[in-house]
């Protein structure tokens, strides 16, 4: 494959899209509970994040999948990518299993720690309805490795445009009791998640069965005697499991350190700056993505040589989309904080730290495509050790700010500035080395 800068955000656009939809849910969300209330607002943040946390285990899987399918793309090796896909799509339907069940048992316990009572029984209820995403969650991501992995990406933008007009309908109807729908509130939000990932597993397995050849890539021959192919994928993934959730619960602590030092307030408004962050960052994400699909497929078909000049081409592309994003939102802040909230205290309150993260982003989209870089060489091991190294560094810098300093929240979101430059730093030391280039999988 010719890896221009054209044919990289060709790959990149549909992954994007896709990101973008899973970004959205959460923005709508967000959107639409900005005008229920704040204390729904903060609430739907910490059960967004618990429930992203839980999720991460499946990602951080379906991460290494693609690993292991953008690597036998590149070899040719195509009838063992059905066995891959199959294989890990019964695992995490049992993962989602114990994970949904020890959510149901213990989600009171974990989220004793939010002071705020009211925040506390609004987040459980969120949590009541969206956890059963996780099931069709789980297999979501499976199909998303599978089309990343082979860079076939239309279906992920059909996918992309079905979520998104199933759970603004969804949310419309449920969250205020729109057409005679039952008025739920944060339940109503948390249910139209579900029924939105539940329609996109439809259009995955539908587009599946008609569109893709399943006897080239082994999906008519799959076996589960011979699980060699499941436990070199679970060698992979583990890490990867491990270091997204330890990762996303870096952000789950962030936030109950506000709620519990600083308030509901700038709780709501530090949902409102995540909601914004990651919409910026979706460009980031899926430039992030696609180079470590790249680098992966590149390695399998013998091009180790050019890797580096591939991550520089991606982190230039992620930088000039991250600088065009940054200005639009420079020029319109009280526009797009308005999408999120009506209210003028939260829009003003918001202000500082949206800056904060503005300032911060550049660093941030070139940081992310290093270090996906460094699971895209196969040694996943080794981003869990810089993963560790740097969370260990940047949970230090929040608590330092929020506890003893009880710094003003613009300051406290500096600490993505803090995170991306360790991680940077010790990715790009990593692949300069070049032992990487030893790695067999």
């Amino acid at each position: 494959m010719n890896y221009s800068y054209k044919n990289i955000a060709k790959i990149a656009y549909p992954i994007f899209l896709t990101l973008l939809v899973q970004n959205l849910i959460q923005m709508i969300n967000t959107a639409f509970l900005g005008r229920v209330g704040s204390v729904e607002l903060g609430a739907s943040a910490l059960g967004g994040i618990y429930y992203i946390v839980i999720f991460m285990l499946a990602f951080g899987f379906s991460t290494g999948s693609q690993i292991l399918i953008g690597r036998r793309n590149g070899e040719g090796n195509y009838r063992q990518i059905g066995e891959i896909v199959v294989q890990g799509a019964v695992f995490l339907l049992l993962l989602a299993v114990l994970m949904v069940g020890f959510t149901r048992l213990f989600s009171e316990q974990i989220l004793s720690v939010i002071r705020s009572e009211a925040v506390r029984h609004a987040t459980i209820e969120y949590l009541d309805y969206r956890i059963y995403g996780l099931f069709f969650s789980c297999v979501n991501v499976l199909f998303r490795a599978f089309y990343v992995g082979t860079t076939r990406t239309l279906p992920l933008t059909l996918n992309a445009a079905i979520m998104a007009v199933v759970n603004v309908i969804a949310d419309y109807l449920l969250i205020f009791g729109n057409f005679g729908f039952p008025a739920m509130g944060i339940a109503g939000a948390g249910l139209a998640s579900v029924i939105a990932e539940g329609c996109s597993v439809c259009f995955f397995i539908i587009y599946t069965l008609k569109a893709v050849d399943l006897s080239k890539y082994g999906f008519d021959r799959v076996q589960f005697k011979n699980l060699k192919t499941f436990l070199l994928n679970l060698n992979i993934s583990s890490s990867l499991m491990l270091q997204n959730v330890i990762s996303l619960s870096t952000w789950f602590i962030f936030f109950i350190m506000i709620d519990n030092y600083l308030g509901e307030l700038p709780l709501a408004v530090s949902n409102i700056i995540r909601s914004v962050y990651m919409m910026m960052a979706i460009s980031v994400f899926a430039l992030a993505a696609t180079c470590n699909t790249l680098v992966s497929n590149l390695i399998g078909s013998g091009g180790t040589e050019r890797v580096m000049l591939l991550i520089r081409r991606v982190a230039t592309i992620s930088f000039g989309v991250t600088m065009v994003i940054i200005v639009i939102i420079a020029l319109f802040p009280t526009q797009t904080l308005g999408i999120y909230t009506p209210d003028i205290e939260l829009i003003n309150l918001s202000m500082s730290p949206l800056y904060t993260i503005l300032f911060m982003l550049p660093l941030v989209s070139i940081a992310n495509i290093y270090f996906s870089a460094v699971s895209g060489t196969g040694n996943t091991r080794i981003a869990l050790c810089v993963e560790l190294i740097t969370l260990a560094v940047y949970l230090f810098y929040t608590w330092l700010l929020i506890v003893p300093l009880n710094a003003p929240l613009a300051l406290c979101w500096t600490n993505e500035g803090i995170y991306s430059i360790v991680i940077l730093s010790l990715s790009y030391l990593y692949l300069r080395k070049g032992k990487w280039r030893e790695k067999r999988i």
